[in-house]
């Protein structure tokens, strides 16, 4: 049986260089106000996860299946439709707490917005920190 290759890896690519590359003036402002928060909230320097997400912090996982990895304990990535923000699946705080957060759309693992003036920061604050909070009870050996 073939082995995993986990596809999101932390690279040595620089955050600022990302950053720089994304069209979008407006969305190149935001990503750099939500480096600004994610570092200051998290106490993680940001660093590369594969091309395009930028993450803060990090924790090794392993799953019933036997299938382990390295992740971002949160991050975001300015795409270029919306910004995609990471932060831990599973925790059910997340969805209350979702609900003071602003204008915003969500899938399994991410939280879309169009730029940071729809969002309450305070909120992403909490996210941030529910997030690391949560993988790390969930993920002890981090």
């Amino acid at each position: 049986m073939a082995r995993y290759e986990q596809k999101t890896k932390e690279t040595d690519h620089g955050v600022v260089e990302f950053i720089e590359k994304v069209d979008s003036p407006k969305k190149r402002k935001d990503a750099y106000k939500l480096l600004e928060i994610f570092e200051e909230t998290s106490g993680f320097e940001a660093k590369m996860w594969g091309p395009s997400i930028i993450g803060f912090g990090t924790y090794h996982y392993k799953y019933a299946t036997g299938h382990e990895g390295d992740a971002p304990l949160v991050g975001f990535s300015p795409r270029k439709a919306k910004i995609s923000l990471y932060f831990a699946t599973g925790d059910t705080e997340r969805e209350e707490t979702l609900k003071r957060f602003g204008k915003y759309t969500s899938g399994k693992s991410c939280v879309y917005i169009n730029k940071v003036d729809d969002i309450d920061v305070e909120v992403l604050k909490e996210l941030i920190n529910q997030s690391i909070t949560f993988l790390r009870d969930l993920y002890p050996s981090n």
